[in-house]
Parts: structure tokens; sequence; C-alpha cells
């Protein structure tokens, strides 16, 4: 085992601010911090493989921030892709570690999020996400949906 944060599982820097991976292990939450991330964001279940039961209290006595947002597998919401918009919004202004089970909720959540909120390319975002994965067919219907869902979202009037 490397002590480097490029040897967490599907590891993938996105921008200065933001990066990706699979479940990082508890020692590995160490790097994370040592990286300068101060949110860290769980996408995966309490019961994903390699889980730690305890990843709140770790990331947390580490001195950094802590959301999970549970997304099952095979069933993401657009009320999950909502909350995780809002959670990196409040969060722009902070280095942002992103993590699920092998960082394929992740890497589409986070080509969601740079497509529609950030405005990247949609070629850019494409090609971090298959970096990670060709999503599969249930995430591949759940991303059609969320950019219909936000594409024909009218913007509230001031």
């Amino acid at each position: 085992m490397t002590n480097r944060i490029e040897a967490i599982d599907n590891f993938l820097r996105l921008s200065h601010s933001i990066a990706t991976a699979g479940q990082p292990t508890e020692t590995q939450f160490s790097l994370i911090k040592a990286g300068g991330y101060q949110v860290v964001i769980n996408l995966a279940l309490r019961d994903s493989p390699n889980a730690l039961p305890h990843e709140r209290e770790i990331v947390e006595a580490l001195g950094m921030q802590y959301v999970q947002i549970p997304v099952i597998w095979e069933m993401p919401t657009l009320t999950d892709l909502a909350h995780f918009f809002t959670v990196m919004q409040a969060n722009v202004d902070q280095s942002v570690f992103v993590h699920c089970a092998a960082n394929k909720r992740v890497s589409a959540f986070m080509y969601l999020y740079r497509l529609l909120q950030l405005g990247i390319s949609d070629v850019e975002a494409k090609k971090d996400l298959h970096q990670i994965w060709v999503p599969n067919e249930v995430w591949q219907m759940f991303i059609q949906q969320a950019i219909a869902y936000y594409s024909s979202a009218i913007p509230p009037q001031p």
C-alpha cells in the first residue's frame, strides 16, 4: 500500500478543488486531509462493499466535513441528484472529495453536475466519466432522465 492519494481505488482529480474515488480505507482519509480536502461526500450506502461503519467519525476527527447521500445502485433518483447539487453548490469555495464504493455513482453524478451546473462541455465531462466506466443501462437511463429534467426546468422568476 502506497501513501499517495492517487493510490485510492479509481482516484480521479477533476479540478484543483474536486477529486473523486472509490471507497478509501481508514488510513487513506488522512491522505485526503493532507491533500487539502475539506469536505468528504459519500454516495455509497452504509452497507456497500468495503464501507467503513464509522466513516463519519473518521472524517470528522480529521477536521473535515462529512456528508452522506446514500444512492441506491439500481435506483438513482433525481432527488438524490438534487441533494448532491445542493451540497456541491454549498461547498463551491471548499476542496471536495467525493466517493462511493467504486467511483461509478460518483462519476455519473459528477458528469451531470459539471454538465448541468458548471456548464462544462459534454465532450469534456464525458471523457472524465468514461475514464471510470461506461454507464450501464440503468445509469444511462438515469443520466438521460436528469438531462431532460434539468433542460426543461424553468428557472424561477425574480
